[in-house]
């Protein structure tokens, strides 16, 4: 009989000694837990976070391995200014896991319907701008809420048409289209660079207890305590996205029943998460919104 395959864990981490790792919202959640792994694998981790004393707090409990800058995606000034202060410093990996979920109707600083603007457009600006200096790979954190979304092209910021569950839905798409086309952009551009996407399938943490919905928050509570598994489960796929030798464009989440919990494989995406014609147009419509371009040459 064949012997069964040991399930991958945060005991299967590489040695990240001399590694730089950026984690976007990394002071919380499975933000937090993955950076705590990769630095406790030796990586130099740095927390992207919008509020630096939280961020200080958490880098103090991770210890030597992890600093601290401000950012804040709803505030593409922040994302230009943290990206400007990288100044050329090797970037090795960049993980875009911070993002707001299931939000009242509000807008970024720029204007943008925040879910689409802090979940994408943010993070979209800010891996253009910090792209000259990594050398490995990015990893953007998606959802599997991205299977009934819908990109409006005509009206990105749902103004005719906001629901919570739209937006958030429509900003998962945008990650896994976005990882798409970042991806064909570096191969046809010969960087060896890579693009992938993970999601966490249920994972308990605070991200849910701010959606606007008062019954949709009970549900979440509820499933936290039946289905969810928790934070270090839940990193793990992002954990596996950064750091095992996966093609380019990979989608990483739970392999148990629904992609809700399990350990981390590669799993499937939606036909419009697929749809290359629109990633190209979702790239075009961000550098638009952003003011943001690629300097990647590519036909």
């Amino acid at each position: 009989m064949a012997e069964k395959k040991k399930a991958w864990s945060v005991s299967d981490l590489p040695d990240l000694t001399g590694r730089t790792v950026v984690v976007t919202g990394g002071n919380s959640g499975i933000g937090f837990t993955a950076a705590d792994a990769l630095a406790r694998a030796g990586a130099r981790v740095v927390l992207a976070v919008r509020d630096p004393e939280r961020g200080r707090a958490a880098a103090a409990r991770i210890g030597d391995g992890a600093e601290v800058r401000r950012l804040d995606l709803a505030d593409l000034s922040s994302v230009r200014e943290f990206a400007a202060e990288w100044a050329g410093a090797p970037l090795h990996t960049l993980i875009n896991n911070a993002g707001v979920m299931m939000l009242p109707k509000q807008s970024t600083a720029d204007g943008f319907e925040r879910q689409f603007g802090t979940n994408h457009l943010g993070h979209f600006a800010l891996t253009n701008l910090l792209l000259p200096y990594v050398t490995d790979r990015v990893v953007t954190v998606s959802s599997g809420l991205h299977r009934s979304g819908v990109i409006d092209f005509d009206d990105p910021n749902l103004a005719t048409s906001y629901t919570p569950q739209r937006a958030y839905a429509q900003s998962k798409l945008a990650n896994l289209l976005f990882t798409l086309e970042l991806q064909r952009r570096l191969a046809e551009s010969g960087s060896s660079v890579r693009a992938l996407a993970a999601h966490p399938g249920w994972a308990a943490t605070n991200l849910q207890s701010h959606t606007a919905n008062p019954v949709a928050r009970l549900f979440m509570r509820v499933g936290n305590v039946l289905f969810a598994q928790n934070d270090r489960a839940g990193a793990l796929p992002t954990l596996y996205a950064a750091t095992q030798d996966l093609p380019g464009a990979s989608y990483v989440g739970p392999g148990g029943m629904g992609e809700m919990r399990g350990a981390p494989t590669l799993v499937g995406r939606s036909a419009a998460a697929s749809d290359a014609d629109a990633a190209r147009r979702l790239w075009v419509l961000s550098e638009e919104l952003t003011g943001v371009r690629s300097g990647l040459s590519v036909g």
